[in-house]
């Protein structure tokens, strides 16, 4: 007789949503968490504040989600953004919703979020236990029976992984659950950084360290042909660019980085002018101070930290007086206006990285229960499935959604 009727791999957002639904179906629980203490990685999701999820309808929701959000669509069904809420909101956590359909905790705490979560689970009696890691899955007649944890053998009717993928290893996401799905016969689509910061070839990135830009349009070409592009706010590194847009965009550049493709991000800073609107604009600032030196007139164009940086890369004499600034000179000051761009040299690491893209593969998962095609009673739940969405709550309503729904299948009755 098994001791447990289910036993979840993983105490994050996705494990605890699995375990909390199974327990209010009356199943005995166990979650096996091996770090310290659980939720470590939730504790680190938007910067600390932890964006909760997204006000956006599934369908438009699906559009931010890679590569098949369709999968989704039935466990968004059945657990979506109002049911989380409504748990935390329960659970005595005032609830924000900001530009973007972004919810927050009022408080900005994560730790908010996951004492609500460990409150609820704790509630419903089930067993968490910290530093355990799971070896292996007891499989047999490709039916799972428990698992392996720190050497000792488990038994449970039914196995949900939701191990996370591999970004911020620190977490303890290092990739253990690819490892205990493909030795079950899983295939995993080799899991890549997501949400990651680029690196830049040159030092003009490096020279605007610390500069954040809103309302720029940014632009990825690969092979010189455009490929996507994003509006909103960046940030410039010691390394390259960052910030929600690059991030963004940022599954397209890492994709075609992996092809050997040559990849450059341009960005327009002045989205709002046309060429001929900024030229007019150009040419009005330049008449209208006319006798001053042109150095002192970039302030109307650009941010201060911005004007050395771009009076080198025109190579502009800054002494130079304004009405005798060139046609030439002031196109090609346009031009860079609308297209200041880098060659992308590489990404950050898993370490830097929001999210991983890629995990098992989504045709081997039953989109109406979570559960495996492959092996009868194991469930996979969260990050360690081969989907990935944008900034803006989209991830965690996965694992929530993912995870409540592997919870509810794992006591269905037979």
């Amino acid at each position: 007789m098994s001791k447990f009727d289910v036993i979840v791999v993983g105490a994050g957002p996705a494990g605890l949503l699995a375990a909390g639904r199974a327990a209010e179906l009356g199943g005995k629980v166990l979650v096996l968490e091996k770090m310290e203490q659980p939720g470590r990685k939730l504790l680190i999701t938007g910067k600390g504040r932890c964006n909760i999820t997204n006000s956006a309808e599934i369908p438009e929701f699906l559009k931010h989600v890679y590569p098949k959000g369709r999968f989704l669509r039935n466990s968004f069904s059945q657990y979506y953004s109002n049911d989380i809420i409504t748990l935390l909101e329960k659970y005595g956590v005032d609830i924000t919703l900001e530009r973007g359909g972004r919810y927050f905790p009022t408080g900005n705490k994560a730790s908010e979020v996951l004492r609500a979560l460990l409150a609820w689970v704790e509630e419903l009696s089930v067993d968490i236990r910290c530093n355990q890691k799971v070896e292996k899955l007891l499989v047999e007649n490709d039916t799972v029976y428990g698992v392996q944890a720190n050497g000792k053998e488990i038994t449970a009717l039914k196995v949900v992984l939701a191990t996370g993928g591999t970004s911020y290893p620190a977490t303890g996401s290092t990739g253990d659950g690819y490892q205990l799905a493909k030795k079950a016969g899983h295939s995993i689509v080799p899991p890549k950084p997501a949400l990651v910061p680029l690196e830049t070839e040159g030092i003009v990135a490096k020279k605007l360290q610390g500069l954040a830009l809103k309302n720029v349009k940014i632009s990825v070409w690969v092979n010189d042909k455009k490929s996507g592009e994003a509006f909103g706010e960046m940030l410039f590194t010691h390394f390259g660019l960052s910030g929600p847009i690059i991030l963004t965009l940022s599954r397209t550049v890492v994709d075609e980085l992996h092809k050997n493709n040559k990849v450059d991000i341009s960005i327009d800073l002045k989205p709002a002018l046309d060429e001929q609107k900024l030229d007019k604009r150009l040419l009005r600032d330049l008449n209208e101070h006319g006798k001053k030196k042109v150095g002192n007139i970039f302030r109307f164009w650009l941010p201060s930290s911005m004007i050395p940086v771009f009076i080198d890369l025109l190579e502009l004499d800054p002494e130079k007086v304004c009405h005798q600034v060139s046609s030439k000179e002031r196109k090609h000051l346009r031009y860079l206006l609308k297209n200041l761009r880098f060659s992308i040299s590489g990404h950050r690491s898993f370490k830097e990285a929001i999210i991983t893209a890629g995990g098992v593969s989504t045709s081997e998962i039953s989109t109406k229960t979570m559960e495996s095609k492959l092996v009868t009673g194991l469930y996979f739940a969260g990050e360690l499935i081969d989907l990935d969405a944008e900034t803006g709550g989209y991830n965690l309503q996965i694992a929530y959604s993912t995870g409540w729904l592997a919870g509810n299948s794992s006591m269905a009755k037979e």
